[in-house]
């Protein structure tokens, strides 16, 4: 009895002991559990801030989205153990496009046909295969990511339907993810991973650090984006500050002087570069040539267009060539230069102080509007003068040569000339009301006498006050010259 009440007693004391441990066992367990998944996240951490680490020195070596996929694939597949991956980018068209892959990452297609025959080699024929691949939104495991912005992960995809199995066991899929490469509400692409080397499948772990690139990723090629628009704009603005710059030297700086006339000129771009100009030279003691054009679009095209026209009717004009016949010259050698979208509208006249005229050429221009002195009324009168012609290098040399006419009309002491561009009629107010060429002969009548310089000055003025910003919607050209 003795002996069977020592074993119940020393049975009853490790039972109570292995009680009391067994708490002490769990503690540990879980302690190791939460240290394991603590180095683990430390590792992810550390792979994910070396990932961005590198990342960084591409974009700021100004490397393009392409060189950007290639690393990011590469380090997919070294920080998640995967033998392949591959990027999906969408394009302009809204479709996913293969971009970048590592090792022998397996269509999301069916092949037709294998690679037996083949002179490439398995990853080069894949890669070609991935580039030239393009899929739907939704279409697919890749196109479900792209639609729902959400990842996913198929620990074991030989037995998913979803994933596409070839007859080729190198491609067989055994596990994968496929993550978003997303910022904000942009989609940029989606990053797809396959087959761990170690023949496991994926696990949570993998998951999070494949989602963690994937997020990197799309920081890193949106900041690269930004960057390399920042440089292509800092390079326009240059382009455009050069042109502008070039543009201000074709413009005349000083008019020739004379005590028989005053000239005031104004040129108001829409852009920092436009397609107006305007020119004023003396073609001998008294006759003085004018001339006022507008090109077709805007930026360095008009621009560069703009200086060929101007440079040549200036020879065209010194060589004592009549209006019409200046232009016609103008026609011919642009229609050799100009593109088929572009054309110029123009009107470049004579005015003879001697004779009292203006003799001019209308190339599909706005009418020239003279300001009549009203010698006997007191009261000036707002002219527009009718001239047939078309624009330049809109129609051949022969039906422009047709039309084009040399006009006269008289330009007496008192007399206002003025040129100008479908900028200043055609300015609209908020209600698309144009300015008309009705209301710009009321103001002419309205502050004749005024110098040229204070005739400008009020025009712009008014028409600032009708249109706002809508004056700014296209160049706006005015040389306004005063017999004395």
């Amino acid at each position: 009895m003795a002996i069977e009440s020592l074993l119940i007693l020393t049975g009853g004391a490790v039972v109570g002991a292995l009680a009391l441990l067994l708490p002490y066992f769990r503690i540990r367990r879980e302690n190791a559990r939460m240290d394991e998944e603590r180095q683990l996240l430390s590792q992810e951490k550390e792979i994910v801030v070396d990932f961005m680490h590198h990342l960084v020195e591409a974009v700021g070596e100004g490397l393009g989205r392409e060189e950007l996929f290639r690393r990011v694939v590469r380090a997919a597949t070294l920080s998640s153990g995967a033998l392949s991956a591959c990027v999906y980018e969408r394009n302009e068209k809204g479709k996913l496009q293969g971009v970048a892959v590592e090792g022998l990452f397996p269509p999301q297609r069916r092949l037709v046909d294998e690679w037996d025959d083949k002179p490439l080699t398995r990853a080069k024929f894949l890669e070609n295969v991935l580039r030239s691949e393009t899929l739907e939104m939704g279409e697919g495991l890749v196109g479900e990511v792209a639609n729902t912005g959400k990842p996913i992960m198929i620990p074991d995809a030989t037995r998913d339907p979803r994933v596409v199995q070839h007859d080729d066991p190198s491609l067989e899929v055994t596990s994968a993810i496929y993550s978003p490469i997303k910022f904000g509400d942009l989609l940029i692409g989606v990053l797809a991973v396959a087959n761990p080397a170690n023949g496991l499948a994926f696990g949570e772990t993998d998951f999070s650090l494949v989602n963690s690139l994937a997020e990197q990723a799309a920081l890193a090629i949106h900041n690269s984006d930004v960057m390399l628009l920042g440089i292509e704009q800092n390079k326009l603005d240059m382009d455009l500050a050069l042109a502008s710059n070039v543009q201000s030297l074709f413009l005349p700086a000083a008019f020739p002087s004379s005590k028989d006339l005053e000239v005031d000129a104004r040129y108001l771009s829409s852009q920092q570069v436009g397609g107006d100009f305007y020119d004023f030279f003396r073609l001998g003691p008294s006759r003085y040539g004018l001339a006022v054009a507008d090109v077709s679009g805007k930026g360095v095209p008009a621009s560069l267009l703009m200086a060929i026209a101007q440079t040549t009717l200036r020879h065209l004009a010194n060589d004592g060539q009549a209006p019409a016949k200046a232009l016609v010259q103008l026609n011919r050698e642009l229609n050799e230069r100009m593109r088929e979208d572009m054309f110029i509208t123009a009107i470049y006249g004579i005015m003879d102080l001697m004779e009292n005229t203006f003799t001019f050429a209308r190339a599909g221009h706005e009418l020239p509007l003279i300001l009549r002195a009203g010698k006997r009324s007191g009261k000036a009168v707002a002219e527009y003068v009718e001239s047939d012609g078309l624009a330049l290098g809109m129609v051949p040399n022969e039906l422009f040569e047709e039309v084009i006419v040399d006009c006269v009309t008289p330009f007496n002491p008192g007399d206002y000339l003025v040129l100008f561009t479908d900028g200043i009629t055609e300015a609209a107010d908020s209600s698309n009301e144009q300015y008309s060429i009705q209301r710009l002969a009321a103001f002419a009548e309205k502050i004749s006498g005024k110098p040229p310089k204070q005739f400008n000055d009020k025009l712009l003025v008014e028409l600032d006050k009708f249109a706002g910003d809508g004056l700014h919607a296209d160049d706006v050209t005015l040389i306004t010259a005063r017999r004395k």
